[in-house]
């Protein structure tokens, strides 16, 4: 990777391409009564997934950019469960018929922070008022430092194939700035339990750019993290956005690394992870070469959503709970973000659709473009452009900050084929961008581009 880019680029704050357009240019425009019609208008033979967000946590971790809210007393989770229930039951009914269900991704917050009954209860309510395929996908964002056997068991009974634990960092002393202390015995337990319970398909979330952060740190996170051996790796750059996320100014800005000290960092934890025998898939995600991520890397059929890069070939995401986002063929929604509004809207039996966005063709095209660029390091824009009656001439002249890319060796075109150089497929963001009608450079909404 060449550090005289990422001196260039690193600094600009882009947006990480989950969604195309991004979730700031969603409007209360589109609301609950959008949200029933696109529902009630899905084809039969749709199939879907299912997104379910649980936004409490035991404490704060400094870092984290999710909506979440810390909660001591349990009879709130337990109320929120039961909102989340009566919602799936409302858009089940709203769609008129038990659609086919391929994955289901329970996110945060903490997930498991729901009792191990609970838990029980919110999967057989989603397998009552949908299909869930047996072959169906059902993975857990996990904080190893607060599961139990008890939710384990609960989990294993209830079909969870794929857990996500969230490790960051390994340093006690990176841990402690950033308000996360998790030994390294606890995470290791927590794998051994989970396999034991057969669920086999384990994620491990890292991040660099953290405060008292270095190269040897990062390094001796992953060499540890390696001894447990999880399918995938997810390594993210922490986004400081303070102004958005106040709980971010508990992080001492002078002891975080700046935009080389974070490239080196990304470097590093890459290289050591292929080293290990790792794929690199896309901007940030590594697995095992018989994993079926890699696997969809390497048909080209890996696909990007909310959660990041996902082997879901889907064209609908269902999302439950608070600020959760669904994606429709017609557009995207979001749910109310604080959880007082959303349990009020689900209780009076409305749909708790806040905002969302209704895509144009355009759109359409330029999300395709966008996603193909973040999965594959490359468009064909010819191929893509005719399937939309598109000039493929037509969309480079609108990308305008493709030129200073193209010039510094960042991209190669030829004739209608972009294709990022690799030494630069860390600036995947910045290309995804220059294809971006929406994009406000003036607006610090999103992470550094390194």
């Amino acid at each position: 990777m060449r550090t005289d880019l990422a001196a260039s680029y690193g600094e600009e704050r882009l947006p990480r391409y989950t969604s195309y357009p991004t979730a700031p240019h969603f409007s209360p425009a589109i609301g609950a009564d959008t949200y029933a019609r696109w529902l009630s208008e899905l084809p039969a033979g749709t199939s879907a997934s299912l997104y379910l967000h649980v936004p409490f946590c035991r404490e704060m971790c400094w870092y984290c950019g999710c909506h979440t809210q810390i909660v001591r007393r349990d009879e709130l989770i337990a109320a929120y469960q039961r909102t989340l229930r009566s919602e799936i039951a409302q858009v089940a009914e709203t769609i008129g018929r038990r659609i086919k269900v391929e994955h289901i991704h329970f996110g945060g917050g903490t997930p498991t922070i729901m009792a191990p009954e609970a838990f029980a209860e919110l999967m057989a309510a989603m397998r009552h008022s949908f299909f869930v395929l047996p072959s169906a996908e059902i993975a857990v964002e996990i904080d190893p430092r607060t599961l139990t056997a008890e939710m384990v068991e609960a989990m294993r009974l209830s079909g969870v194939n794929r857990a996500s634990l969230g490790v960051q960092s390994f340093d006690p002393v990176v841990q402690r700035a950033i308000n996360r202390v998790q030994s390294y015995e606890q995470t290791a337990d927590v794998v051994d339990m989970l396999r034991r319970a057969g669920i086999a398909g384990l994620n491990f979330d890292l991040i660099y750019g953290l405060p008292h952060q270095t190269v040897a740190s990062c390094l001796d996170t992953v060499q540890r993290a390696l001894e447990l051996g999880p399918d995938r790796f997810s390594v993210f750059g922490y986004a400081h956005v303070p102004a958005f996320k106040k709980h971010q100014r508990m992080i001492n800005e002078a002891v975080l690394p700046d935009g080389l000290a974070r490239h080196d960092q990304a470097c590093a934890i890459a290289n050591a992870l292929k080293e290990a025998g790792y794929v690199q898939i896309g901007l940030d995600h590594f697995a095992r070469p018989d994993d079926a991520m890699a696997v969809a890397f390497e048909d080209r059929t890996l696909r990007r959503n909310f959660q990041g890069y996902t082997t879901d070939r889907g064209e609908v995401l269902l999302g439950f709970g608070a600020s959760a986002i669904g994606h429709l063929p017609q557009g995207y929604v979001q749910n109310e973000v604080q959880i007082g509004a959303y349990a009020q809207s689900i209780t009076s039996g409305r749909l708790a659709t806040a905002k969302g966005y209704g895509l144009t063709d355009d759109d359409r095209l330029r999300a395709d473009i966008i996603e193909r660029i973040m999965c594959e390091f490359s468009a064909d824009l010819g191929d893509i452009c005719a399937r939309y009656g598109a000039e493929p001439k037509a969309m480079l002249k609108s990308a305008s900050r493709l030129k200073p890319l193209i010039s510094d060796g960042v991209v190669r075109l030829d004739g209608d084929r972009i294709a990022v150089a690799n030494d630069s497929r860390f600036l995947v963001r910045s290309v995804a961008a220059a294809f971006d009608a929406h994009l406000d450079p003036g607006k610090q909404l999103h992470s550094r581009a390194v």
